[in-house]
């Protein structure tokens, strides 16, 4: 398997994006706060060289970097 471009708390932070989560509620679900949940999504948009999260989501999809989620 080829090593992801993205961090453990990226991953996390999107995977409770392409939930619907809202950044409040996806700090409640980790445990740290929402501008930490924004950072890590910033960061994972620039990695995965597109705007925002709903691209970031659909492009974390396409590679296959987010666990039990398809095209």
């Amino acid at each position: 398997m080829p090593p992801t471009p993205l961090t453990e708390r990226q991953t996390a932070c999107l995977h409770w994006a392409a939930a619907g989560k809202t950044s409040w509620e996806t700090a409640r679900i980790l445990g740290i706060s929402e501008s930490t949940v924004n950072f890590h999504l910033r960061n994972a948009c620039d990695r995965l060289s597109v705007r925002g999260r709903r691209a970031a989501v659909a492009e974390a999809i396409r590679r296959g970097l987010l666990d039990g989620l398809t095209a």
